[in-house]
């Protein structure tokens, strides 16, 4: 490891690691949100498969539906997924980022602040 004031840095093949770590957690993330959308578009907003996927895509990247939907608890569905997907979405560009961000700091020269 290679030391940058009071840490230690990673070598890049350890990071490489962490990277591809966090990487998997937030494709997995995301794979099983997007999951929870397709479900719920097609069993409660009575959309085929297809359509739920482009419904749930469009929603959890937060560009916004694209069916109408027709009943009261396919709508409170939507409005919950909406929700789920917003605060889903931005946490796993932060679990993504984090490593990078974590070694800019080192490379920065970042330390915590002592009281």
């Amino acid at each position: 490891m290679k030391r940058i004031g009071k840490k230690y840095m990673l070598p890049p093949k350890e990071f490489a690691k962490r990277v591809l770590k966090y990487t998997v957690f937030s494709i997995g993330l995301l794979t099983f949100s997007l999951g929870i959308g397709i479900l719920g578009y097609h069993y409660i907003g009575a959309l085929n498969w297809i359509d739920s996927l482009y419904n749930a895509s469009m929603i959890l990247t937060g560009m916004g539906p694209v069916n109408e939907l027709q009943t009261d608890s396919a709508k409170v569905f939507a409005s919950i997924y909406a929700i789920f997907s917003g605060v889903i979405f931005l946490s796993t560009v932060a679990i993504f980022f984090a490593p990078f961000a974590h070694r800019l700091m080192h490379l920065l020269k970042i330390e915590e602040l002592e009281d």
